[in-house]
């Protein structure tokens, strides 16, 4: 038996390394391996930064408990480009901006969450979410905690 059977061709080699190395881009999480559907959520709070980046964006904000003292809570949003086609770019939402978001609770319970819809003070309102299985925005009503 020859030994030239047992070497891997170049092209195989090549072939198997880009199948392995795409399997992780197609290991895109759901709305419910994070965010909890029963647990909505509505806060107020002014923006500290904005990340326009794929798969999903984030909003920082700092809100106000009722004791006076800050948090700084994160959310989800969908993509830059579904953000862009809605018409919210980064200029959109600077740092300093107030805004009222209404979503859902992360599962662990610390200051994340799932952005339904974000409204800035001047009215705007914006569909932020773009996961396919979340909750649509007319359930959402609730409080921060």
């Amino acid at each position: 038996m020859s030994s030239h059977f047992l070497k891997p061709s170049l092209a195989n080699v090549l072939l198997i390394t880009s199948l392995v190395g795409a399997v992780p881009a197609d290991a895109h999480h759901a709305f419910s391996a994070e965010f909890d559907a029963d647990q909505p959520v509505e806060v107020k709070g002014v923006v500290t930064k904005f990340e326009l980046v794929n798969p999903h964006s984030w909003l920082y904000l700092d809100v106000k408990g009722p004791d006076g003292t800050s948090t700084n809570w994160g959310f989800e949003f969908g993509a830059p480009f579904s953000l862009k086609q809605k018409g919210l770019t980064k200029k959109g939402l600077p740092a300093g901006t107030e805004v009222s978001i209404k979503g859902y609770r992360a599962k662990n319970g610390k200051s994340f969450g799932y952005a339904v819809t974000t409204s800035l003070s001047d009215g705007r309102s914006y569909q932020t979410g773009g996961a396919q299985d979340a909750p649509n925005a007319g359930g959402v009503a609730g409080a921060a905690q």
